[in-house]
């Protein structure tokens, strides 16, 4: 079977690549300011010390300054997103579960809109990630302990469970706006939408620290994955320690989809569309599913953000809508598929 799926998986990760490589520069080419994807090129050439030519003094401040920290911002916040739903779905075993599905990404909203309503600053351009991190683990673990009955995750309890904790962080949101004053109002409209619109260097500096860290302890557990996906009891057999490695992955998903949310607000459906899409295509193996979504998160964000901001120029659309747009037909579509399979939900 490995050898089997390992053909897909190459084709996959080579597609993906090349997609990026031609998606960054005509991300960073089109726009208000339109600059030739040879222009694009040759400035970084020139920053890289690699020959290239120095544009005139708007177009690399628009590129450098404008540009390219919203397409490395897009790819953070994509990869985070893509990999933290496959590991979402790895560890509770079903192809429904994703940070916005149960309630991961509101409540790390939450934690940011609340810091900005109270005007909190105590770390800095830390605060926001910070805050984001706190409300989003409490929130995770709060779902997966009132999902376990008889030592188990149930699926639907898990999907219920994250609908009421949505719709209750969707009132402290609330909440927050009433108490807010004008300026904090239109922030927090921005985390409600999302939006990648107001991307800086610092900001991809504040929140790079833990995308990185969630994404480079997330392939580690491909194999014990692997094991889980047996069951919980043939995994504890084979020497995997179920709960420790729940708890560490939700640990690992809480950090990643915080960092994504406290730069860019709640962006639904990446989770739950990139790594059940990889899935179908090259098969259920962690090894490369996790590294995989990352990537395929990435594409896709960085493809949204572009056409979020070029389909109504010169206004741009808020991109959790456009991906909520693309996603919630998706979604329902595989709560079709999985029920079909399972012959129902009794």
């Amino acid at each position: 079977m490995r050898r089997i799926r390992r053909g897909p998986a190459w084709l996959l990760t080579i597609g993906l690549v090349a997609a990026l490589l031609v998606l960054v520069p005509l991300a960073a080419g089109i726009g208000a300011y339109p600059i030739p994807v040879g222009d694009v090129l040759s400035s970084v050439q020139h920053k890289a010390g690699l020959g290239g030519t120095e544009l005139d003094r708007v177009a690399e401040s628009v590129l450098w300054n404008v540009r390219f920290p919203r397409i490395v911002l897009a790819l953070l916040v994509g990869a985070s997103l893509g990999c933290a739903g496959a590991l979402m779905q790895g560890v509770f075993g079903n192809p429904l579960a994703e940070p916005g599905t149960i309630g991961v990404s509101l409540g790390a909203a939450v934690g940011a809109v609340a810091a900005i309503a109270l005007g909190l600053n105590f770390l800095g351009n830390w605060t926001l990630p910070a805050m984001a991190f706190v409300a989003g683990l409490c929130t995770v673990l709060l779902v997966y302990a009132m999902s376990r009955a008889g030592g188990r995750t149930e699926v639907v309890t898990l999907i219920l469970t994250g609908i009421a904790v949505n719709a209750f962080c969707g009132a402290l949101v609330g909440l927050f706006i009433f108490l807010a004053d004008t300026a904090a109002v239109n922030q927090i409209t921005f985390w409600q939408l999302g939006s990648l619109s107001q991307a800086t260097w610092p900001k991809v500096l504040a929140v790079l620290p833990c995308a990185a860290a969630g994404l480079l302890l997330a392939p580690l557990y491909s194999r014990r994955l692997d094991l889980l996906a047996l069951g919980d009891r043939p995994a504890r057999h084979l020497g995997v320690d179920v709960e420790r490695l729940r708890i560490v992955l939700i640990l690992v998903v809480a950090l990643l989809t915080a960092a994504a949310v406290s730069v860019s607000g709640v962006i639904g459906f990446v989770g739950l569309v990139v790594p059940h899409l990889l899935r179908m295509a090259a098969g259920p193996g962690h090894r490369f599913l996790i590294p995989g979504s990352a990537l395929g998160g990435a594409v896709v964000l960085l493809g949204a953000d572009l056409a979020a901001r070029t389909l109504a120029a010169p206004a741009e659309l808020p991109l959790g809508v456009l991906t909520a747009l693309v996603g919630s037909p998706f979604f329902f579509w595989l709560l079709r598929r999985t029920r079909r399979k399972q012959g129902g939900w009794a």
